[in-house]
């Protein structure tokens, strides 16, 4: 059963671990993901940018291929399906399509257009039961056509922004989505400290997390980080594992063609870095 993600968080927020909020994109990525958490007991949030949601036929069918294969599988553990880097618009359709949670986005407007746009949504998700994360500062690099430099937020707007009764908040501290560049200057742990304080503990999410060391991830989470992102990650085993077996013959043998068997390897990447996220990064295995 899919559920908000606010319980998850409070809990991971509580606890000291991170829940972990891996983006889908089709049927494999949904089957790996729920498959790596069930088996090491772990909550998850899928993420569905608005990009992968057109590309997955529309947000209903994002939602109704999770519950399906949630229940074809017997999936036991905390899923909610959250909307990433939502639009104003695309935030009110992913919640009236069923989706558990939302985030809105609105790091790019001035921020009192943010926080008006951020007040109407939050009290929307709420009386729906949806959980809801806003953000501030802009998160670098490039999510569905939205370009950050990946500067730091200000954490008295982030306290402003909390005070409105945000669930989760994203606030950017150097992160960036994609890759990271050899001279990417870290996390700035003093602003994430400051912006634990002046939200008054509420639990905040690192976007960006491929590629962040894994000390780097745990100490973010000491500081407050209750939900962190990933999806490049997830991305680049896909793409090797598949490389690996086109190059090693695998499409050569009887039927090696067949999108079953030619899928499977970079599934089973995915599935495993999952494992070894919610183990070894995030500390949610067995919270389920």
């Amino acid at each position: 059963m899919l559920v908000s993600a606010t319980e998850m968080i409070n809990k991971a927020h509580e606890g000291h671990y991170a829940i972990g909020a891996f983006n889908i994109n089709n049927m494999e990525w949904i089957k790996a993901i729920l498959l790596g958490c069930e088996a090491k007991q772990s909550p998850v949030m899928l993420g569905v940018s608005e990009g992968a949601a057109k590309y997955m036929c529309g947000y209903k069918n994002a939602v109704d291929m999770v519950k399906n294969i949630m229940e074809f599988y017997n999936i036991t553990v905390p899923v909610a399906i959250h909307l990433d880097h939502g639009t104003y618009e695309g935030a009110k359709k992913a919640i009236e399509a069923g989706f558990t949670s939302v985030m809105f986005d609105g790091s790019h407007y001035p921020f009192e257009e943010n926080m008006a746009k951020s007040k109407e949504l939050i009290e929307l998700a709420h009386s729906k039961g949806v959980s809801i994360e806003c953000e501030v500062g802009g998160i670098g690099g490039e999510e569905d056509g939205v370009v950050s430099n990946g500067e730091l937020a200000d954490p008295v707007e982030c306290g402003t922004i909390a005070d409105l009764g945000v669930d989760f908040l994203a606030a950017g501290i150097g992160n960036i989505h994609g890759k990271y560049p050899a001279n990417w200057a870290g996390l700035n742990f003093d602003v994430l400290a400051e912006i634990q304080k002046t939200t008054n503990g509420k639990p905040l999410v690192l976007h960006g997390g491929s590629g962040i060391p894994q000390e780097m991830v745990k100490e973010a989470i000491t500081l407050g980080v209750s939900k962190v992102n990933v999806n490049t990650e997830c991305q680049i085993v896909f793409a090797d594992a598949t490389k690996k077996y086109i190059e090693d013959g695998g499409i050569d043998k009887p039927k090696g063609y067949d999108p079953r068997k030619l899928l499977k390897p970079g599934a089973d990447a995915i599935q495993a870095l999952v494992e070894d996220y919610v183990v070894n990064y995030f500390g949610s295995a067995g919270k389920a």
